[in-house]
């Protein structure tokens, strides 16, 4: 059983165009002899407009938050009659559709009279854009002769109850999976499910935090024994760096999990963070891979990556970060100090980017968020502390960089016209980073990407791509 898990992103499941195309990818996957199961996420844009409906039910907007959810009913009914040609299939399916609907709203008529908005109630209120999409396109699917069977992704994906970001309990998963999913498989049948959301052992609905549909995907192939974990968004793979800051960016062809994994954290959109390590714990291959372009061979990520003859991968930025300068010379050499800061940090559940230390401070990077005053404050009973907000993290990821000698000194060379606030080299061998105000973001990948990817290694980025754009 040649078993492949693709996972499709909200712009593959969009509209009704869209979910014809991504139809058409499953069909071809048959077509070679895979056996495809499919996780989808939210049609673009509905998760964030499902915490908009929630947030304004929750400060009592009883009329606005049902104005928004019946936009989206109107939106998800529309594309399920647009997909699906069959009168008596289609009236089904929009009855489906209009009682997960009728459920919504049941929740926000109740959380604009209580007033509060737990993170419990606000999983069960965005996982409603999986459940619904997944049904829509397991329904479009069939219709397009493609033996679907719809999977509620609760009954699958079993977490802790750390609602808005569960943590996947593998052993369930895997159990669930092969009791859920292979029997499905085995009949020939393509199981179609909703990602991103789970269930944790008393069957009440959780999610896996944002982006978390590609964590899915690779539970669910994980858990499989997959032959490969395809995750379709709408771009050719990873870049060399954001295309929008650099139109010459060139698709990388192949990485490894290790430095995916790197560019993922550090700011690169095109995978959650945590895609990756279900798939390295079974050396899984993931292609990144675009619905608008299937013909594209996407970026291949492998356990161990070819060697690069380009000193760098890519190039990832990490804005609306923070500084926060911890400064005790009474502190000097003490014993346990640094555990007392960071037990700050795990306490208001804030994490770390990058620390610098000297002798008598402590320099630390942060998303900016809400809780900075409370940390700070915190911070303040150990401590002279400051912080700062407007900054990005420049992140270059290779192979051996801690290795070669003079790379420092050409990175800083490239962007000598930029005031560098904090930088990292050591930690990992595949990672150089370091801290510049935001404005001056933009200016610093442009000046890196034309220092490091004028002569790339055509076996590891996609150079033809570059010489066909410049020829015509």
């Amino acid at each position: 059983m040649s078993l492949v898990v693709m996972k499709f992103g909200g712009t593959s499941v969009e509209d009704a165009a869209a979910i014809g195309r991504t139809a058409a990818i499953v069909k071809g996957r048959i077509a070679l002899g895979k056996s495809p199961v499919v996780v989808v996420s939210a049609m673009a844009k509905v998760t964030d407009q499902l915490l908009r409906t929630a947030a304004a039910a929750a400060q009592g907007d009883r009329t606005g938050a049902l104005a928004v959810s019946s936009r989206l009913r109107a939106r998800h009914r529309d594309t399920a009659a647009e997909l699906v040609k069959k009168h008596d299939d289609c009236a089904v399916l929009v009855d489906l559709v209009d009682r997960k609907f009728d459920a919504l709203d049941e929740i926000l008529r109740g959380l604009s009279a209580i007033l509060e908005l737990t993170p419990r109630i606000s999983d069960l209120i965005v996982s409603h854009g999986e459940r619904i999409s997944s049904l829509i396109v397991a329904a479009a699917f069939h219709d397009k002769g493609i033996d679907a069977a719809h999977v509620d992704a609760r009954e699958v994906i079993i977490t802790d109850s750390e609602f808005q970001k569960a943590a996947p309990l593998d052993d369930f998963i895997e159990k669930r999976a092969r009791e859920k999913l292979i029997p499905l498989v085995q009949q020939c049948k393509v199981p179609v499910m909703g990602g991103f959301i789970g269930s944790n052992e008393a069957g009440i609905t959780t999610t896996l935090g944002r982006g978390g549909s590609d964590y899915t995907g690779a539970l669910v192939g994980s858990a499989l024994n997959a032959e490969a974990i395809e995750i379709w968004t709408d771009v050719d793979g990873i870049m060399t760096t954001d295309p929008r800051i650099c139109p010459d960016a060139l698709r990388v062809k192949v990485i490894s999990f290790e430095e995916a994994a790197e560019l993922a954290y550090f700011g690169a959109k095109v995978l959650h963070p945590a895609t990756i390590l279900p798939a390295v714990k079974k050396n899984i291959p993931v292609l990144v891979l675009n619905s608008r372009n299937a013909m594209n061979e996407g970026t291949r990520i492998t356990s161990l990556a070819p060697h690069c003859k380009s000193p760098f991968k890519s190039i990832a930025v990490k804005k609306k970060l923070s500084i926060i300068d911890v400064v005790a010379s009474r502190m000097l050499m003490s014993h346990g100090y640094l555990c007392q800061i960071f037990a700050i940090f795990d306490k208001h559940k804030c994490v770390v980017d990058m620390v610098s230390t000297s002798e008598v401070s402590v320099s630390l990077t942060v998303d900016s968020n809400a809780s900075l005053p409370d940390i700070a404050a915190d911070l303040s009973k150990l401590a002279d502390v400051k912080y700062e907000g407007k900054k990005a993290l420049i992140c270059l990821v290779g192979e051996d960089i801690r290795g070669k000698n003079g790379m420092a000194a050409q990175v800083f060379n490239a962007v000598r016209h930029i005031n560098v606030r904090m930088i990292s080299q050591g930690a990992s061998e595949i990672n150089m980073s370091f801290m510049i105000e935001e404005d001056d973001a933009d200016e610093a990948v442009r000046s890196l990407h034309a220092a490091f990817f004028q002569d790339p290694d055509p076996s590891i980025f996609d150079v033809e791509a570059r010489n066909a754009v410049h020829s015509s």
